[in-house]
């Protein structure tokens, strides 16, 4: 099922729909008032030392509470009404940011109002503690069970990819008016505006979640019985130290666990000298924003588009290499002369620091036992709190020491101050982790990265000792049985053997001795038994395992175009559509067999069944799928036609209908769009249509 029919399926139900608009306004909220927070503790007071100090305090006391608290937060949502629980936390935090504001025209600004604020920031996410384990308590009760991770990456991408840009955005426009502001009067400072206007998001918040989702109030298993106690959590210092034994004994979580700390360590360096890199390149507030909105805006294109942008790339790899590209960015704009190339680099940052944060928790959901996940999840979460923490108070208050050195290059300059040093140290870190945490982590030692990595995102990712598909490109007809597929395969060899190309016809089943044996197996009525539906995949797995070992991939290697009569989707049709057996059962059965290598090109033969029975009327006996009835034939159609759907780049769909002369036009048209130029060749070749028969016995039979 595709992303977008999953995220379709989820917003139909109201409660979810509704909730989801209350956390992003929140998260928007919690984003807001986090920038406008910090910069309002830093703008009262003018000593740069002193600005280093306020802005990385109050972002780091932020994150003290999980370390008191996080163990309780988990008691409150069990005991207590979810939905009251929520809406009182989001009356309270409205009540606190309307406040850092008030305090500070009270107090006249300086120390006093620094000081409240980082106040008003540890309670403010003392009480986002509480409202956190609610919310995700109470989400499960709203969808069914097979939609919780759809629900999950919308959330994730919502709260990390839109609202921050969305919350830097709207501060960046008032600070670039801060002065006409300020002329109205104290209370009107671009930062005073956003804390006002985001405590009230957290207010309409509150007002959505008590009266308008009473759903969040259900409870999957009902009430609990009179003296319930829920289980007592471990301490923080308990879930620490079981953590790091696990993490000691275990390979692939010890890399793990050293990526996404040392990714933390740099996102915290970056984040404590955001201000002072934004004044060394020359801007202000404004200039801050900008930058945290260009990195959000990567960290969401990071999630969203990361899986495909690698494609079948090993996770673990994947995960070592976007930490490393997450720290050479970081060296970009360790280095960057303009802000052109901040933005560049800050955008890099958000796309690295996005790809290792989804390929972490997809690793850490996937491969922890799961009677210790909890634990490690806890492990991390400490940690990784902890390291942010000391990394952002620290940098903010090295940043703020030493005196700037300026260097004019035509039109770009470069102020050479300890914010520079720290962003490369960042970088230099993040690079070194991400090299130490891929070695922990490899699953292919010995497999050239970079052809890897080149390999997977053409859908061909290396496996351990097996070489590169080389440049050959592969295609495949699919269709019901009497589409004609089987002639415009012929059709297609030939006119591209004339063409210069070196061609091979296959097909499957039966592309190999072993597959022409498991072919009478899975198709001869005259062979025995029809074999069960499971039985049924796994030999039309085996057939495809030795035929992509022994005769795809080794012509994709020498370069020669492979033409296949099906492939993987004929599976996925036939067994899981027309079988009844789960698609993803199916599709890594497949995937396992051909170790993901995918085509280049489908070619989707499209005819409606009854035609196509009537166009078989005339054959011998009809084989095990041949005899099956209309309604199978029409989900297996209908399949073909929703996998096409979702790639429409990587197939072809044409009308079966149309005569053999106009369906190879459309085909011979998209080929030879993709293929290059074949190389020269002499005249003295044999008819390519002869000797592609001569070649292939079963295909003319089959055309």
């Amino acid at each position: 099922m595709s992303v977008a029919t999953d995220l379709r399926a989820i917003l139909r139900i109201r409660p979810f729909r509704r909730l989801w608009a209350v956390l992003g306004l929140s998260a928007f909220g919690d984003w807001l008032g986090l920038l406008a927070a910090s910069l309002f503790a830093s703008n009262q007071v003018e000593d740069a030392t002193a600005k280093g100090l306020a802005f990385g305090s109050v972002i780091a006391v932020r994150l003290l509470p999980a370390l008191v608290l996080g163990p309780l937060a988990g008691i409150f949502a069990d005991r207590w009404d979810r939905r009251l629980t929520m809406a009182v936390c989001d009356t309270l935090r409205f009540v606190l940011f309307f406040s850092i504001p008030l305090v500070g025209l009270w107090v006249g600004g300086g120390v006093p109002a620094v000081g409240y604020a980082a106040i008003a920031q540890f309670a403010i996410e003392a009480v986002a503690m509480v409202w956190m384990p609610a919310k995700e308590a109470a989400v499960p009760n709203l969808l069914p069970r097979a939609r919780l991770e759809a629900a999950n990456q919308l959330t994730l991408v919502t709260t990390y990819g839109l609202t921050p840009v969305l919350a830097a955005g709207v501060l960046g426009l008032l600070t670039s008016f801060d002065d006409q502001l300020s002329s109205l009067g104290a209370w009107a400072e671009a930062t005073d505006l956003a804390l006002y206007f985001n405590a009230f998001t957290f207010l309409a918040a509150a007002i959505t979640v008590f009266f308008a989702i009473p759903e969040l109030s259900q409870r999957r298993n009902g009430n609990h019985p009179p003296g319930y106690k829920p289980e007592k959590k471990p301490s923080m210092l308990a879930e620490f130290a079981d953590g790091w034994r696990y993490v000691g004994r275990t390979k692939l979580v010890r890399g793990l666990v050293l990526g996404i700390l040392g990714a933390f360590a740099s996102a915290g360096v970056v984040i404590g000298t955001a201000k002072f890199y934004a004044q060394a390149l020359g801007g202000g507030d404004a200039t801050f924003s900008t930058l945290f909105a260009t990195m959000f805006i990567g960290l969401g294109l990071g999630i969203a588009l990361g899986p495909k942008l690698v494609g079948a790339l090993s996770r673990r790899r994947w995960f070592g290499l976007s930490i490393i590209l997450a720290g050479c960015a970081v060296v970009v704009d360790s280095a960057a002369p303009h802000i052109a190339f901040a933005l560049l680099g800050t955008a890099g940052v958000g796309v690295g620091a996005g790809m290792a944060f989804l390929s972490g928790i997809t690793l850490l959901g996937g491969e922890v036992d799961d009677d210790v996940r909890g634990r490690i999840f806890a492990f991390i979460n400490t940690a990784a709190r902890v390291v942010l923490m000391v990394t952002i108070a620290g940098a903010g208050l090295i940043a703020g020491f030493g005196l700037a050195r300026r260097f004019d290059w035509g039109p770009f300059h470069m102020d050479l101050s300890a914010t520079r040093f720290l962003l490369l140290a960042a970088g230099l870190i993040g690079i070194a982790t991400g090299i130490t945490a891929f070695r922990q982590m490899d699953d292919k030692p010995g497999v050239p990265v970079l052809r890897d990595l080149w390999s997977s995102i053409r859908g061909r990712p290396l496996s351990l000792g097996e070489p590169a598909t080389g440049t050959g490109q592969f295609i495949v007809f699919e269709g019901i049985d009497g589409s004609g597929k089987s002639s415009q395969v012929v059709k297609l060899a030939a006119h591209l053997r004339l063409a210069g190309h070196d061609v091979l016809f296959t097909r499957e089943p039966g592309g190999t001795e072993i597959g022409r044996r498991i072919r009478s197996l899975v198709l001869d009525p005259t062979a025995g038994t029809e074999p069960s539906p499971r039985a049924e995949a796994l030999l039309y797995a085996a057939d495809r395992a030795q035929h992509v070992e022994t005769v795809v991939r080794p012509a994709l290697h020498e370069g020669q175009v492979v033409i296949s009569d099906r492939y993987v989707d004929s599976s996925i049709a036939y067994q899981a559509a027309g079988r009844g057996m789960a698609v993803e059962e199916v599709a890594w059965l497949s995937d396992w067999a051909t170790a993901s290598l995918k085509p280049d090109l489908v070619v989707i033969l499209d005819l409606d069944p009854m035609i196509a029975q009537g166009r078989m009327k005339g054959r011998s006996e009809a084989d095990f799928i041949e005899k099956e009835d209309l309604e199978f034939h029409e989900k297996v159609r209908y399949k073909f036609l929703d996998i096409a759907a979702e790639n429409p780049q990587r197939y072809l769909v044409v009308d079966a209908t149309l005569s053999e002369d106009e369906i190879f036009t459309i085909v011979r048209a998209k080929v030879d769009e993709r293929l290059p130029a074949p190389p020269p060749r002499g005249n003295d070749v044999p008819d390519p249509l002869d000797a592609l028969l001569d070649e292939e016995p079963a295909a003319r039979e089959d055309a």
